[in-house]
């Protein structure tokens, strides 16, 4: 029977599927270390997104056959080694789309309703907080996207059905037919997003050209009364410009469900900050979202052990013919 090393824990559901079909071993942490460790017998890995498989790793694991995402996202896999090996690496576009999507909205209204602070003024006994000026209303309001894929895209849609805000996209992959989000506007540089959105949100990977994407010189063509909403991945944004742009109020707030290091230190300046609302790389993990990501991963897995070729295969040049 063939082996199968998941890096952290996944839904019961999901591993229920690999019964008479596969031994699975549960790591009992995501370091590289002791991943490294266990890896010498194994004919795939269930990867989520904290663990890192390197190239270390995928050198070690002679007889691996398979490396299965529970998301999109492959930027904590060295897909090159992966495919050096001829081993496909499996992931779920799209998967949780809709959860991220519905996150994303949650902290945009977070941010206008100041729901963190409120939620603090009842508790500490300041029922006059109810007067301050500083919530807003979503109607009328621009949101400017950076990326329009699944997220982006589902994000606008319900941001512009739901609160009739007005959308304003920046995507260079995308060409303007292809929209079709009411009276969405594609701009043709993000200098134009971060100038005009009342709040800007983040729906890109992350690679060479996205990492710090989002810096100081960005931040500063934003008002002061603009938030930035970031759900895609910490990197994208230079959190060290970021800080100083709260700090300084030159804008009003952020709203973040990804950090450059996770999870981030007890005494990271992000923490301190009133102006800033915090989730813990929490979108995609809603109760259905964690099922659909977890039995997507494993079925792939059980896809290579067959012969079939999965639904998702990031590198499609790993896969040898018997699966196509």
């Amino acid at each position: 029977m063939k082996k199968v090393l998941i890096t952290q824990p996944i839904h019961e559901e999901a591993i229920g599927l690999f019964e008479g079909r596969a031994e699975v071993v549960i790591s009992p942490d995501p370091s590289e270390a002791t991943i490294k460790r266990l890896v010498n017998d194994v004919h795939g890995i269930v990867v989520r997104t904290t663990s890192r498989i390197t190239r270390e790793i995928i050198t070690e694991a002679r007889q691996l056959e398979v490396i299965s995402r529970t998301g999109a996202g492959v930027d904590n896999v060295d897909v090159a080694a992966a495919s050096e090996r001829g081993i496909p690496v499996c992931n779920l576009p799209g998967v949780n789309s809709m959860s991220v999507a519905e996150h994303a909205v949650a902290l945009i209204l977070g941010l206008a309703k100041q729901l963190r602070p409120m939620d603090r003024a009842v508790r500490q006994g300041d029922w006059a907080a109810r007067y301050g000026s500083g919530r807003v209303d979503l109607e009328g309001k621009v949101l400017g996207l950076v990326g329009l894929g699944r997220i982006g895209m589902q994000v606008a849609d319900k941001c512009r059905n739901g609160f009739n805000m007005q959308i304003i996209a920046y995507d260079p992959y995308i060409n303007q037919p292809e929209v079709r989000v009411g009276s969405l506007k594609l701009c043709d540089s993000p200098e134009k997003i971060f100038r005009e959105s009342d709040f800007v949100s983040l729906h890109v990977p992350c690679n060479r050209e996205t990492h710090h994407l989002v810096d100081a010189r960005l931040l500063g063509l934003m008002r002061s009364d603009a938030y930035l909403v970031n759900t895609s991945r910490g990197a994208v944004v230079d959190e060290a410009a970021l800080i100083e742009a709260l700090r300084k109020g030159n804008i009003a707030g952020a709203a973040l469900d990804v950090f450059e290091e996770e999870p981030p230190s007890i005494d990271h300046p992000l923490l301190a900050m009133e102006n800033v609302l915090m989730t813990p790389h929490s979108a995609p993990l809603t109760r259905e979202g964690t099922i659909r990501m977890a039995t997507g991963a494993v079925k792939a897995v059980l896809d290579i052990f067959a012969g079939r070729e999965p639904k998702h295969v990031f590198n499609k040049d790993a896969l040898s013919g018997k699966h196509r």
